[in-house]
């Protein structure tokens, strides 16, 4: 016989002879429900019948297989009339996925992946600048040009509440505004004239690159699952690395060529690198997508894909556009102390991440090379991190695993830290020739180091978590404290340590170490986490779900991918990358 059935409602995703459907997300049911069902009016039918027998369970028509393929754009409402109703499983082929995720790659990371080399470049220039006549023509001293760094980092945090702008404002919208802001200030540093108009600049600077960079990771979950998000990440902060090599050789071009012109060579410096940031805002509210299902690059049927392979139901949906905040989540996740080791990490690291670029060129002049080689010879390391940046970003992807490579990296770092600073110690000891050839060579495996830790902390402290809310947190707290540590590092080089700056790179050291144990203890945590959850999952004498229903269940339970929780009991469980 055959018969008309209503889709069933999203707590109720499971058949009632048993059979599974195995949905891609599959919401928890309410047990109160199932006990004692209310009587509900019956109400038309918000989406398609689904045609069944009582000898196939299998709903005939998909949610996505009706929808028209064209490149027309979908506005947020039309969006909402496609998405699957009921908990059915999303109906599209594994073929489909990858040509959208392709898509996002080849289009929406390396856009973003240049914004922030330009963010980058305008941020850590003044190192070049500094070399090139900044310090002499505006008479600066060390501690102002190391003022000049912290004032930067004092507005960077201070506005780092600026993150939660993603969730309030359109990102093409929000991305744009952030990019000629950043960009007319790093331009406008080329007309400085003296200590405290550049320092207002500096402080400026601050304000326009906090509100864009620190949410960028954030905003790039919302297009990627977990697993898929530390190698997109690490192409996104490996610009750093190439904006730090591509300023060196620049910096080589621009003070070669403007010597003898009409203005000096560090301000041709700012205004040649800074200016271009203006009008790649224009590019960016054109081609920056506010949500996976409106991306302009994407046709009709890819930009469905796009949204449904993240697991998101409708609900979610309405909720994400309407802009509300699950300000339960966001408590939660204050309260999580895993989330403050990952920003204690973050701190650690950013000591020597902060540092190493706007010192780097002089560093290698006092080994005793000129202003021209040092801005050549600064290039090559960071080369070399961009590489092993994106290869460490892949294998920690394939691997699904984040401690092991940070762990590795952090101790690496530190070790070719403290390597520098004991060549400078025992200098006497050695000749002019091999002291210089250790300390330079200990730069690659130091900025590699440091790189690829900080691209695999962002990722990590967003992996466990699951709404939107909670990742927005986790980097919020993240920034809020990691970002404290440039206030150290900017000021690990005064000159009166050159040229061997022993107490700079062993302080360097010492926080790399801190971050290997750091993630070691995060570790060990996670693997006592998941242990306990396989344990809560087994089911009792009677066969219901065992463990406690306290407070840790409840952050372990709750929507995701299938891939990405493990399913024992009919209970959803995270479970915990470490």
């Amino acid at each position: 016989m055959t018969s008309l059935h209503l889709p069933p409602p999203a707590g109720n995703a499971s058949s009632s002879s048993g059979t599974s459907s195995n949905p891609r997300y599959t919401p928890v049911s309410n047990p109160s429900d199932e006990e004692s069902p209310a009587p509900r009016p019956i109400k038309a039918p918000l989406g398609p019948l689904r045609l069944q027998t009582n000898f196939d369970n299998t709903p005939v028509a998909g949610p996505v297989s009706d929808i028209e393929d064209d490149d027309g754009y979908d506005t947020g409402e039309e969006l909402e009339s496609k998405m699957p109703r009921g908990g059915a499983a999303p109906k599209y082929s594994p073929e489909e996925e990858k040509d959208v995720v392709r898509r996002f790659d080849r289009t929406l990371v390396p856009f973003l992946a240049l914004l922030y080399l330009l963010a980058f470049l305008d941020r850590s220039n003044i190192g070049n600048a500094r070399i090139a006549g900044l310090q002499d023509e505006l008479r600066l001293s060390s501690s102002q040009y190391e003022w000049l760094l912290t004032a930067f980092y004092i507005t960077y945090i201070l506005f780092e509440w600026m993150t939660l702008m993603y969730r309030l404002v359109p990102p093409h919208i929000y991305i744009s505004l952030c990019v000629c802001g950043w960009g007319l200030v790093a331009s406008f540093q080329c007309i400085a004239t003296s200590f405290w108009g550049l320092a207002i600049l500096r402080a400026l600077l601050g304000i326009t690159e906090a509100a864009f960079g620190p949410g960028i990771p954030f905003y790039l979950s919302l297009f990627y699952r977990r697993h898929e998000l530390a190698f997109r990440n690490g192409l996104f902060i490996s610009a750093a690395p190439l904006a730090t090599s591509f300023a060196s050789s620049l910096a080589w071009v621009i003070v070669k060529l403007s010597n003898n012109g009409p203005i000096s060579p560090w301000r041709t410096l700012f205004l040649v690198e800074g200016f271009p940031s203006v009008i790649m805002a224009v590019f960016a509210w054109n081609l920056i997508p506010d949500s996976p299902g409106q991306a302009r690059f994407l046709i009709r049927r890819q930009r469905t894909v796009a949204q449904l392979r993240l697991g998101e139901n409708k609900a979610e949906y309405q909720q994400s556009s309407g802009g509300q905040f699950n300000w339960r989540e966001i408590l939660k996740t204050a309260a999580d102390p895993k989330a403050y080791m990952a920003a204690f990490m973050f701190f650690s690291c950013n000591v020597a991440f902060s540092s190493m670029p706007v010192f780097l060129p002089t560093i290698i002049k006092d080994m005793g090379y000129t202003s021209l080689q040092a801005q050549a010879l600064s290039a090559p390391p960071y080369l070399v991190a961009f590489i092993v940046v994106l290869a460490t970003a892949y294998v920690s992807d394939r691997r699904r695993s984040r401690s092991p490579y940070l762990i590795a990296h952090a101790l690496l770092s530190a070790t070719a830290y403290l390597a520098i600073a004991a060549t400078g110690h025992f200098h006497t000891h050695l000749s002019p020739a091999l002291h210089t050839s250790i300390r330079y060579i200990c730069v690659y495996p130091a900025t590699a180091g440091f790189f690829s830790a900080i691209t695999l902390i962002i990722t990590w402290s967003m992996d466990n978590r699951i709404e939107k809310e909670g990742k927005g947190a986790s980097i919020a707290i993240l920034n809020l404290i990691g970002q404290c540590g440039p206030l150290l590092g900017t000021r690990l080089y005064p000159e009166s340590d050159g040229p061997w700056y022993v107490r700079g790179m062993a302080v360097c050291a010492f926080f790399m170490v801190l971050v290997a144990l750091l993630a070691l203890i995060l570790r060990v945590l996670l693997q006592r986490l998941n242990r306990a959850v396989l344990l809560d999952s087994k089911p009792d004498i009677q066969g219901r779900p065992g463990g406690s229903q306290g407070g840790e269940r409840d952050v372990l339970i709750g929507g995701g991918r299938r891939d990405d929780l493990e399913d024992h009991t009919g209970d959803q469980r995270l479970v915990y990358i470490i």
